[in-house]
């Protein structure tokens, strides 16, 4: 009798038992891991990644490691060494060399942005041209998808010897997602999941947050020109190696234990896959077995690291696998200043805020005074700002010291400057030839009736195309 009484009871408990991992929800999805990298390249122009093309065969070769790449162009501003496209057209072909040149590494996780190549030296111009949040919210996506643990980028800073605008821009926007793409409040449309991942029109994107680990910056202007000394033959001041002691080095004579050749071929190798773009030294490299034009050590910059080690350590130095909280970086902090001031202006002012913003002060050490160079017909556009930090209107006037032969042609040389106001000043000036690449010092001084002011120096390269070392 108590038997046929427990038997319901017993068949409902099966029951329930039976259809409980029906009511359970699946397991959710990891990231997509096709596209996890150890290191993301994040650079301007197909092409920019040669410059560090000894340390990417390094590493993917050898070393094993999983590297995408990130171009915030396609190079449709560039010039074309073997046919007739161009613009658009030239873009396109660039797009399918930089994919041949890194498959050639085994690289193969490889993303174009839609900005123009805007060939210049104001890395702020560029910035305007690319829409700067429409591509920081793309180059934050990417680092979403691919949750870098390293990223490299090109140097933020006006150097002479590598100052395009377009370098300069992709390595501002590097720095940004950096710090950014970990926050979940930056973007959010992308860290919010979708309803129906399945489904179709989905409007959100699911990424999760993401802090990459460590943060180098790489330049082609590596040559040592000396410290801030006087060459006793020309008198002329010269700076040191901004990349001496700066970051790890890796050479590239070196043979890969994969390959079988050095690191060097490797790279002519790579270079050779940009036609378009001097592919013919890599191939006059591999035609002639002469690979001493790409045996340049890879010398990159250190920028930051959030989980230890030391500056001219290994990359990957304190890198474990595991994710590390998202790390806020200071953000810009309001200075309190007074009194009248000359001061330079951007992109030299842009940098000086950009830097301590993103806690990378110890860039303004590399070059510490702005320096600039001539275009090819010797013209010279520096920008300044005289600021008024009192109560009162005051007239600032500016006054140039400059080498002989120099011209200036200022519209103005007085400003008048209201109170908690900055006016922008810009000075067109003309270097005269020079038969001999080499350094010179501008300065400027600034003063409000007879009272001085403030002053800038700029040390400027001059000589042969555009004053660029030859």
């Amino acid at each position: 009798m108590k038997l046929r009484l427990l038997l319901p009871a017993l068949s409902l408990l099966l029951a329930v038992r039976v259809a409980s991992p029906q009511t359970q929800a699946p397991t959710l999805l990891p990231p997509d891991d096709r596209y996890k990298a150890d290191l993301l390249l994040i650079v301007a122009h197909p092409d920019d990644d040669v410059v560090a093309g000894g340390y990417l065969a390094r590493i993917a070769l050898d070393e094993h490691k999983r590297i995408a790449v990130l171009y915030c162009t396609n190079g449709d501003g560039g010039g074309n060494s073997v046919g007739n496209e161009a613009g658009a057209s030239l873009g396109q072909i660039r797009e399918i060399e930089a994919r041949r040149a890194l498959d050639s590494l085994g690289i193969h996780n490889v993303w174009f942005l839609p900005g123009h190549d805007t060939p210049g030296q104001n890395v702020l111009r560029s910035l305007d041209s690319w829409n700067h949040g429409r591509a920081l919210d793309d180059v934050v996506r990417i680092v979403r998808i691919t949750r870098p643990e390293v990223i490299l980028t090109w140097l933020p800073d006006p150097v002479v010897g590598e100052n395009h605008d377009d370098h300069q821009a992709s390595s501002v926007l590097a720095v940004e997602a950096f710090d950014a793409a970990g926050d979940p409040t930056i973007f959010p449309e992308q860290v919010s999941p979708p309803r129906d991942r399945t489904g179709m029109a989905n409007l959100t994107e699911g990424l999760l947050p993401w802090q990459p680990k460590k943060l180098y910056f790489m330049t082609d202007a590596f040559e040592d020109w000396g410290p801030y000394w006087h060459d006793p033959a020309t008198r002329s001041p010269y700076r040191k190696s901004i990349v001496d002691r700066t970051g790890p080095v890796y050479e590239t004579s070196t043979l890969s234990p994969s390959r079988h050749e050095s690191y060097a071929q490797i790279t002519a190798e790579h270079q050779a896959f940009y036609r378009t773009q001097e592919g013919d030294l890599g191939i006059q490299a591999l035609e002639s077995g002469n690979y001493s034009g790409f045996e340049y050590p890879t010398h990159l910059i250190f920028g930051k690291s959030l989980v230890g080690g030391t500056v001219t350590g290994d990359v990957f130095e304190g890198i474990a696998p595991q994710p590390i909280p998202f790390a806020r970086v200071r953000g810009y902090q309001p200075q309190p200043l007074s009194g009248l001031s000359l001061e330079i202006g951007d992109p030299w002012r842009f940098y000086a805020l950009f830097w301590k913003a993103h806690d990378l002060e110890h860039l303004a050490e590399l070059i510490p005074v702005p320096e600039a160079t001539p275009d090819a017909d010797g013209a010279l556009t520096l920008d300044f700002l005289a600021c008024n930090r009192t109560a009162q209107s005051a007239l600032i006037e500016v006054l140039p010291t400059l080498p002989a032969g120099w011209t200036s042609k200022p519209q103005y040389t007085g400003y008048p400057t209201q109170a908690g106001a900055c006016y922008p000043i810009h000075l067109q000036l003309t270097a005269p030839p020079a038969a001999q690449s080499h350094w010179e010092q501008l300065s400027f001084a600034a003063r409000s009736g007879s009272q001085p002011v403030g002053s800038v120096s700029v040390r400027v390269f001059v000589g042969r195309s555009g004053g660029l070392p030859q």
